[in-house]
């Protein structure tokens, strides 16, 4: 499910519409096309033009909507999810036809598997081209159907502000997700009299269920009142429902550890002494010793991918899976003893109106031993040359305001960052869980920013030298609009996760392809982008330059030398 840390909007309702009762006489498809955004309440766009959009592009000097040019379609996807995660609305991204549309693929795929809001709206080689292979034709609706809640091809004008209502109501509702809208440049161009606007959606086999089956939730609690030793597992939508009140009260009624998968980092706050970790292939050791002790797991919004769960694990235990994707319950876990389909807040609630305090004193003394049989060490290599990322988030936790957003790429960076650095309060932590996107970081963090203008919060994007190196071009973005956007450059000079895999897989020596041996100064690119730099080699000059660059009021580089033999989380 998503994660997010959005304190706005709320689950299972569409945007508010404008209220217009104003009949038009007639008006050109491109120009509806904003009319219907502004109606939907968009603000801002992400967006590269091309010859598929020059009608729409045209007709967006008339709106209000703010167009932000991207540098790489690549990117527009992520900006649009960070946007999304940052205000609970749903982000929009546009491309024009070809390879504009094809370049937002993996940004759409990312948003798909961590449940983000997005709507991508691409143009299109006109309709009798279709199918022609003309130039710069792109099949993008066929392309992205694994990955989308759901697609369009406007082929009717008049069609269009029914496809815009349902195409944000399905974006926002149920398990939130991309949906993509392609329109024809010929239908862009044509008039539609009298367009009909409608703030009704009624989609027949599209029914997202909110409240838990009462049978179920009475079944629930009876397998949770007989455990000896329950756990919670949360995922990411427990943050998308905004359901970190009521997990943090339902924890404390039963007496139960809770654990996290990456997305569902934020859903409980980490210094809360039931706070038992990251669980997973790159989560702490404790965490996995204390969820193989639990005989009664409580998963809520979180798929059971195989980064974050283990299912020989979980099919040993009695399991009860509160999702609202029927699709997820079962999927990867054979044995659901009590599968609840439910929006997390709402189910977590009715759990806790029927009671179910228990008594787990015994249990909560074998975690805390647990814990402490197992800390978590920072320096794993005592003496080595660089920067120690691990020292570097821990220290970090400290200096950042209590609503700081962190947004971390993909790599070693990704997993040192999500361990190391605390999320508590109104922190947030963002990255791509599902897909697992490098070059995220750039771009998802400056939508944050952008979505923060007018209450301005400390945003840091977490890279690596390879992931930054994937989004380096977004940095005109951040600098032609001065985002206060921190990136902290862990730079080791290699492709850090891949060649910590190869170590692990293959042994010492046994690498292949994850050196990056072109030496890049990173202080005179910063300093090409107008953007205030800072080098550091040891962890006090690290500690120096952050401080720094948090008092910069516009964008800043922090880079970071890390050694190439540190692969430990």
């Amino acid at each position: 499910m998503q994660n997010g840390c959005a304190a706005k909007g709320s689950r299972g309702q569409a945007a508010p519409a404008i209220a217009d009762n104003k009949e038009e006489d007639s008006v050109l498809t491109a120009k509806l096309l904003f009319k219907c955004l502004e109606r939907e309440g968009v603000e801002i766009i992400f967006g590269y033009p091309g010859g598929a959009l020059l009608p729409i592009y045209d007709a967006l000097r008339d709106s209000s909507i703010e167009h932000i040019l991207v540098r790489n379609e690549q990117s527009a996807p992520h900006y649009a999810s960070g946007y999304a995660r940052e205000t609970g609305k749903v982000g929009v991204c546009l491309a024009t036809s070809g390879p504009g549309a094809t370049n937002l693929i993996t940004g759409i795929a990312s948003a798909y598997l961590d449940s983000i809001p997005v709507v991508a709206i691409t143009g299109q080689v006109n309709r009798e081209l279709i199918g022609t292979d003309a130039f710069q034709e792109a099949d993008i609706f066929g392309a992205t159907l694994p990955f989308v809640k759901h697609s369009y091809l406007v082929k009717d004008p008049e069609s269009l502000p029914k496809i815009i209502k349902e195409a944000f109501f399905i974006a926002s509702t149920g398990r939130p997700g991309p949906v993509l809208i392609d329109i024809p440049r010929d239908v862009q161009l044509e008039i539609v009299k009298r367009p009909k606007y409608s703030d009704e959606v009624a989609i027949r086999g599209y029914k997202p269920t909110y409240e838990g089956h009462t049978g179920q939730i009475r079944r629930a609690i009876r397998k949770i009142k007989a455990s000896d030793r329950p756990l919670i597992y949360a995922g990411g939508g427990v943050v998308s429902s905004h359901g970190e009140a009521a997990l943090l009260k339902l924890a404390e009624t039963i007496g139960a550890p809770v654990v996290t998968s990456f997305m569902g980092i934020g859903a409980f706050p980490q210094n809360h002494p039931l706070y038992a970790g990251i669980w997973g292939s790159h989560g702490y050791a404790h965490t996995n010793r204390i969820v193989e002790a639990a005989d009664l797991a409580l998963c809520i919004g979180a798929r059971m991918s195989n980064r974050g769960t283990s299912t020989d694990v979980l099919n040993k235990k009695e399991l009860i899976h509160i999702d609202i994707d029927p699709a997820e319950i079962g999927k990867n876990v054979n044995d659901t003893n009590i599968p609840i389909v439910g929006d997390a807040k709402i189910v977590v609630a009715e759990l806790l109106e029927k009671g179910i305090e228990t008594d787990t004193r015994k249990w909560l003394e074998e975690v805390r031993r647990i814990k402490a049989d197992n800390p978590v060490c920072l320096d794993d290599y005592p003496g080595m040359a660089g920067v120690n990322p691990k020292k570097i988030f821990a220290w970090l936790s400290g200096q950042v305001p209590e609503d700081t957003t962190l947004v971390a790429d993909v790599g070693l960076n990704q997993v040192w960052a999500a361990l190391h650095f605390q999320v508590r309060n109104d922190r947030c932590y963002m990255t791509s869980g599902g897909l697992g996107t490098m070059g995220y970081a750039i771009p998802a963090a400056s939508g944050v920013a952008f979505a923060t203008r007018k209450a301005p919060k400390t945003v840091i994007g977490v890279c690596g030298d390879g992931s930054f190196q994937m989004a380096v071009g977004e940095l005109g973005v951040i600098a032609e609009y001065r985002l206060p956007v921190k990136l902290i450059l862990l730079n080791n000079h290699k492709l850090g996760m891949v060649r910590q895999q190869q170590h692990d897989n293959y042994g010492k020596n046994h690498y292949s392809g994850t050196d990056i041996d072109f030496n890049v100064n990173f202080m005179q690119l910063a300093q090409a982008y107008d953007i205030q730099g800072y080098h550091a080699e040891t962890q006090e000059e690290a500690e120096t330059a952050i401080l720094n660059a948090l008092k910069q009021p516009g964008p800043a580089l922090v880079e970071c030398v890390v050694s190439e033999d540190y692969l430990k989380f």
